[in-house]
């Protein structure tokens, strides 16, 4: 029996960006509007750096990993009930995250805002999956998000510093859980469900994708991109604030110059890809970042903490996390679309676990007030997904040969 949905999706383009846009912002801004108070915090909740660390890297970690649970929940319940569900807990999470001064409650309400933004996140990207997947506005509305998705490191840490000089760091917390329950109150009358019905479908298992080489490779490379940028974030803090003496502003308005070359790059990713194809942008995107560490390393050994040596370094691997992060969906699930939301649920849980867990072993094992856990992190995953793609493609070769 064909694939169909009983209730095809209507909304037009631009209304579905409407629809689909704040979730993906706020898991991020989760993240982001946090960071020029993450210095201060240790101090704030009585606590040591590292456990401050774990504040974003546990964040990241279950940002993926609890999309285990929720994907295959998506294909047995729908989108639309774990989208209700996610965003109802990341906005109570948020508000009581506001309202606590101890340090452990404080990860632990982490936990559950990332629990939630993990939610909304699966539902959201299997419901493009459902939606777009054979539609030629797939490339568009990914790219779109991805540039979305890069206003929110621009404007996320300004927004952040700004509320916390006004109101103090309590209402930064505020400013997430508000537009969370705003938004699912503009989607619970227009987002109905997406998902598709067929009789044949596959059972909600991860096996086809663990035996995917292309899932692997793709999720690897999506992990390097985002670990790059990870890194970046959770090292910015402390060497721009602690090391170099930028204010809370000053830091967030070089922070965002990042974020911008990524918006601008963004604006013809859907060029880009149409001329190199999915695989060399990923491999372009992978050597901008080896580029990239090359130059940090050289400010590294030969100058000292500054907007030059550490942040316009950054910026030609902001280009290739763009290049990377806007085809690796698409490489990595284009052979599932039966259990999509299984296939979103595990590529994020993966990605994630490489990106919060192997990022913050870089940070923790290299020192996070240095550029050698960013160096080291962008060469090496990138060397390595590198290595993937190749393998990859002489599988397929040999596969053709014979």
């Amino acid at each position: 029996m064909p694939t169909y949905n009983p209730r095809p999706w209507t909304c037009s383009l631009p209304a579905a960006l409407m629809l689909l846009a704040p979730f993906n912002i706020l898991a991020s801004l989760g993240m982001d509007i946090y960071l020029p108070v993450v210095p201060a915090m240790p101090a704030i909740l009585q606590t040591t750096p590292t456990v401050v660390q774990l504040t974003l890297s546990l964040y990241m970690i279950m940002l993926g990993a609890g999309q285990v649970l929720f994907g295959p929940l998506s294909d047995r319940v729908g989108r639309r009930p774990v989208l209700i569900g996610g965003a109802l807990l990341f906005a109570l999470s948020s508000f009581a995250l506001a309202a606590t001064s101890s340090a452990h409650l404080f990860v632990v309400l982490r936990l559950v805002q990332a629990a939630g933004a993990s939610a909304t996140l699966v539902a959201l990207f299997a419901a493009i999956r459902d939606v777009y997947a054979e539609r030629p506005e797939s490339t568009v509305i990914y790219s779109l998000m991805n540039a979305m998705l890069a206003f929110v490191p621009a404007l996320g840490p300004i927004a952040g510093a700004l509320i916390a000089d006004a109101f103090g760091w309590r209402f930064i917390f505020i400013a997430l859980g508000v537009p969370a329950l705003v938004s699912l109150g503009f989607a619970l009358p227009a987002w109905h469900e997406t998902r598709q019905v067929n009789e044949t479908r596959r059972g909600a298992s991860f096996a086809p994708m663990l035996k995917s080489l292309s899932f692997w490779t793709y999720t690897l490379g999506f992990g390097a991109a985002m670990g790059t940028f990870f890194v970046f974030f959770s090292t910015a803090p402390r060497i721009l604030i602690g090391g170099a003496g930028f204010s809370q502003l000053g830091f967030s308005l070089a922070f965002a110059t990042v974020a911008l070359v990524m918006i601008a790059t963004t604006r013809f990713a859907k060029r880009f890809v149409e001329c190199w194809g999915i695989a060399g942008s990923l491999v372009r995107g992978m050597a901008l970042l080896i580029l990239g560490a090359c130059v940090l390393l050289f400010g590294q050994f030969w100058l000292t903490p500054s907007f030059w040596s550490f942040i316009v370094p950054m910026w030609p691997m902001a280009v290739g996390i763009v290049f990377a992060v806007s085809v690796t969906a698409n490489g990595a699930l284009r052979e599932f679309g039966d259990i999509a939301g299984t296939a979103v649920a595990l590529h994020f849980c993966v990605q994630s676990i490489i990106v919060g867990a192997v990022g913050t072993g870089f940070v923790l094992a290299l020192g996070g007030d240095t550029a050698w856990p960013l160096i080291a992190y962008s060469a090496v995953m990138a060397t390595f997904t590198l290595a993937a793609l190749w393998w990859l493609r002489a599988r397929a070769t040999r596969l053709q040969a014979a």
